[in-house]
């Protein structure tokens, strides 16, 4: 989402450096693009974590494109926070435009494909717009969000296992949402759809922000 400040702490660097290390193996020799979810509840270092990455793959000569699923969201963010206070079952996947997100990464396997015009979530603003995204030169693609780890055109899926429980510092720190028990109520509400795609995961980023892989 367009304005996203982000707080990145030396245990983001710690746990982008341990995965990517994990993943870089796969990525480089890759016959196409790469792409790569990291998926989890709010708060828990989604979004540095991505940009982590990203900043890795370049170092290491690897061009990258970060879709967020915030992006993704059916309505604007402010109207999609009253349709929520309005309508408590509207809390979920539901809310999310995740088939598209998937067409987004099904279109990015594809070599053939330049560009892809994607939506955009503009905060202040409380609007959805567009922007086309260039893929020229993009080795690795990182779609982060709360679902992603659902997405079935993600080549690896890294999950991070910190609840919304364990969030609550970081949640106010990005000082994105006021916060008080309906928030309570929604995070709780999502933990019940988001905890069951830890089973969808290759790699776990844990409480401590290790990183292990998982056996399948």
């Amino acid at each position: 989402m367009k304005g996203d400040i982000l707080k990145i702490k030396p245990y983001h660097t710690a746990a982008a450096r341990a995965a990517f290390a994990l993943l870089a193996d796969e990525i480089a020799p890759a016959a196409g693009r790469f792409v790569v979810a990291v998926g989890g509840e709010s708060g828990s270092g989604k979004s540095e974590i991505a940009a982590e990455l990203a900043r890795l793959a370049a170092e290491d000569g690897l061009s990258s494109l970060i879709l967020q699923q915030d992006d993704y969201f059916r309505l604007p963010p402010q109207t999609n926070a009253r349709r929520r206070r309005e309508d408590f079952e509207w809390v979920g996947p539901g809310e999310v435009r995740l088939d598209l997100l998937d067409e987004h990464l099904r279109l990015a396997h594809d070599p053939a494909v330049a560009e892809i015009e994607k939506p955009l979530s503009l905060f202040e603003e409380d609007t959805l717009a567009s922007e086309t995204v260039s893929l020229e030169g993009v080795k690795l693609v990182i779609v982060e969000g709360t679902y992603t780890a659902s997405l079935s055109h993600a080549d690896r899926r890294l999950f991070l296992t910190r609840d919304y429980r364990a969030t609550a510092a970081a949640r106010a720190e990005r000082g994105r949402e006021a916060q008080d028990d309906f928030l309570e109520r929604v995070l709780a509400r999502e933990h019940e759809f988001i905890a069951p795609l830890r089973e969808k995961a290759d790699f776990l980023i844990d409480d401590d922000y290790s990183v292990t892989a998982v056996e399948k």
